[in-house]
């Protein structure tokens, strides 16, 4: 039983990634940030060196992987508990000051740390079936283009703001979901009102993110409508499963999500400490 970490990518895709796609929902971060990494570039998260991790069972078989790319939370995916004290250890090692990990693994794995805090509470859902609002809100959804790309990119650096969680690469982000469709806008007479994203798919999988409605446009029924379009988009290209986040603080989106068609998962923390160890 044993951790092995690599900031070779190409290790960690051959060597773990295909035991992490037989469980694509609990690990859908750590596939998702692989799989950009992969088609973007080692830096496209920060300038920080990525750093993998996958943990092998007395089998020899890998049931557990993380991901980090500083400065952002270190991402944990699917681990087993005898694998969580040697992944602490590691942290004091390497100076992590953010770990992201279903609730009572970023639990376990901080419990050491005296000034931790709760930065975020997260729930993931899957898609049971889809139930466009009723009634729809005026306006329609349609694919978003380069003309957009501006706006876009502006909504994305607001939603980061919004979430506590800067977008790197805005642009480049913006640019690639719209090369493949990933991107779709709320209209209403015209002009935009929202905006959902959805990932490339991974393992059979697709996560809508992010979601955004400008603050003064917000309680009209709009991020339920582009969230519903994106969602049956996603469908409609082959997934086989479709995945959100929620902000478990935000018990509205909660049951806007819901009354659409999405389901408890998991609950995550996103779990921070103030003073960030020396590093020898």
């Amino acid at each position: 039983m044993t951790w092995t970490f690599t900031h070779d990518l190409d290790s960690f895709l051959t060597t773990a990634e295909p035991a992490a796609a037989l469980h694509p929902a609990g690990n859908t971060l750590v596939l998702t940030i692989t799989a950009a990494l992969k088609r973007h570039g080692l830096r496209f998260y920060g300038d920080g060196a990525p750093l993998f991790g996958w943990w092998r069972s007395p089998a020899g078989v890998v049931d557990g992987v993380i991901v980090w790319t500083p400065p952002h939370p270190l991402q944990v995916g699917m681990v087993p508990d005898e694998a969580v004290l040697s992944l602490a250890n590691a942290f004091e090692e390497w100076g992590v000051n953010a770990v992201n990990a279903e609730r009572a693994v970023a639990d376990a794995l901080t419990a050491s740390w005296p000034d931790r805090a709760i930065a975020q509470e997260q729930r993931l859902h899957r898609l049971a079936e889809l139930t466009p609002p009723s009634p729809c809100p005026a306006g329609q959804a349609r694919t978003a283009t380069t003309a957009d790309h501006e706006l876009l990119v502006e909504w994305h650096r607001a939603f980061g703001r919004d979430t506590g969680q800067p977008v790197a690469r805005a642009e480049s982000s913006v640019d690639d979901r719209i090369s493949y469709g990933g991107l779709a806008l709320w209209e209403h007479r015209g002009v935009p009102v929202s905006m959902a994203g959805m990932t490339r798919p991974t393992a059979g999988t697709v996560r809508v993110a992010p979601v955004y409605t400008p603050p003064g446009l917000r309680g009209r029924g709009y991020a339920a409508a582009v969230t519903a379009h994106i969602s049956r988009a996603a469908l409609d290209a082959g997934a086989a499963d479709v995945l959100l986040f929620t902000d478990l603080a935000n018990p509205t989106s909660n049951g806007v999500y819901r009354r659409i068609g999405y389901r408890p998962v998991a609950d995550r923390a996103v779990v921070t400490r103030t003073a960030v160890p020396t590093v020898t």
